[in-house]
């Protein structure tokens, strides 16, 4: 429906689908490509570097084409969370694992980190994150996906920026944030006195605020029943509870200036209970919004016109030239 604009038919779900798992394998040569990546760099840099290899391979651009349209969507939907998991292995000295046409998408991302089938609850936890995280109006790598695509370049290099807008840590790597402030904290009575250290220094919390909210952002609280549910099942830990009450104090100190738990507070503690690696938590953003990149790919394209935007110069005043012989004087004085 996001893609599409409409809700798909049993048939049209299932043919969808279909093609989706069939299409998840990637080229040997996109493996080949990221075994040369170095083993320390960031799971962000090779999804970019990789998404934009794939349009060496599907090189064919026709944008006014329904069916080049929908190929590239199902390939892009298909392969980005095959890319992923391929390069956690990789960076590991390991063989990528080949991924199962008979799994969920959010159950067969799982798989191919471990080679272990995932319980039924975590691979419905995952696919509910995913879901969230599909699209959020016109944010930051939306509309890098958006100005990319107004150029009518190919989707893959649509893709490829969204990705490395994401990579940045104002945007894509907030939740991996909240995990390194819960581990600084560290324990039960060291929240406050953390809270105090942040709010005297103005400092931003992790996880709190929001750009267009002033309430506790909807997806924190889907994302919260969700890991109730998971740690329930699996056990609760430390950390898990230690978010809770800093959530609280949180709420009791900022709650009067609409400042909430946002989706990063909580998505960064479901992914790490998955055995998701921190560093693949903006890598598994990525898997879950390229469907609303490419949904906004596919508006652009329907009513094109590229970004230009006016610039207002704000630099110093006009000043003279001097002559072109007290520039040779000035240069040689400077030597």
């Amino acid at each position: 429906m996001l893609i599409w604009g409409e809700l798909p038919g049993v048939r049209e779900l299932q043919d969808f689908e279909n093609d989706v798992s069939t299409h998840r394998r990637i080229k040997f040569r996109i493996r080949d490509v990221m075994k040369c990546f170095p083993e320390s760099g960031h799971p962000m840099d090779a999804l970019q570097a990789s998404a934009a290899a794939l349009g060496l391979f599907y090189s064919r651009r026709v944008l006014d084409d329904p069916l080049y349209i929908r190929q590239a969507v199902v390939r892009l939907v298909a392969k980005i969370p095959t890319m992923v998991a391929a390069f956690q292995l990789i960076r590991k000295g390991l063989d990528p694992i080949r991924p199962r046409d008979d799994l969920s998408y959010a159950a067969n991302f799982l798989y191919m980190l471990s080679e272990k089938e995932p319980e039924p609850l975590a691979a419905r936890v995952l696919d509910a994150c995913l879901i969230l995280h599909a699209e959020h109006s016109l944010n930051a790598s939306t509309f890098s996906a958006r100005v990319t695509a107004s150029t009518l370049t190919d989707p893959y290099a649509v893709v490829a920026s969204a990705v490395g807008t994401l990579a940045g840590p104002l945007h894509g790597g907030a939740n991996e944030d909240v995990l390194d402030m819960l581990d600084e904290i560290g324990s039960p009575d060291r929240v406050e006195p953390f809270l105090d250290q942040c709010l005297a220094r103005k400092q931003r919390i992790a996880g709190f605020g929001h750009r267009v909210y002033r309430v506790k952002d909807p997806r924190a609280r889907i994302l919260q029943e969700l890991a109730e549910r998971l740690f329930a099942c699996y056990g609760s830990d430390a950390t898990y509870d230690l978010a809770h009450l800093l959530e609280e104090k949180v709420e009791e100190r900022l709650a009067g200036k609409g400042v909430y738990a946002n989706v990063d507070f909580y998505s960064g503690l479901v992914y790490r209970r998955l055995g998701i690696p921190a560093d693949l938590f903006t890598p598994v953003f990525a898997i879950a919004r390229v469907a609303g990149w490419l949904a906004h790919w596919k508006e652009q394209l329907g009513a094109n016109r590229i970004f230009r935007p006016s610039q207002i110069y704000t630099g110093v005043d006009p000043r003279p030239w001097p002559p072109r012989r007290e520039l040779g004087a000035a240069g040689a004085a400077a030597g």
